[in-house]
């Protein structure tokens, strides 16, 4: 039996996008001196975004909390330009581009489900 959500932390997308955001600061720590400023904060900003609006929406109407995720979503794609020129620049392998990308695809599958979810009745 599913237990019920009583917090985002519950919510496991939430919690993906908490592990991905690690696999970004993590990776951005090894990024060339000069992208200090530029690209890290960026990747960084963007990856913080996603959870940060899922459980700032979390709880409040359905219209409020699609919104966030909507916002998080927007997040995601940036996000997802922002390691598409990384991998250009090679900043990072393959390897850990493909990861990555396809980690991004599922949180943001789960994001259009979350929101799609709040549109159904109960």
């Amino acid at each position: 039996m599913k237990q019920p959500v009583r917090s985002y932390r519950d919510l496991v997308v939430w919690q993906r996008a908490m592990d991905f955001v690690e696999q970004i600061y993590a990776l951005t720590t090894d990024f060339p001196r000069q992208e200090r400023f530029n690209l890290t904060d960026q990747l960084r900003r963007a990856a913080v975004s996603i959870p940060a609006n899922i459980a700032e929406g979390h709880g409040q109407s359905p219209a409020v909390f699609a919104r966030h995720l909507n916002i998080a979503l927007g997040s995601a794609a940036e996000l997802d330009t922002l390691l598409e020129l990384a991998r250009r620049l090679a900043l990072f392998s393959p390897q850990q581009w493909e990861a990555l990308a396809q980690e991004l695809v599922t949180i943001r599958k789960m994001l259009f489900g979350l929101r799609r979810s709040l549109q159904s009745p109960s």
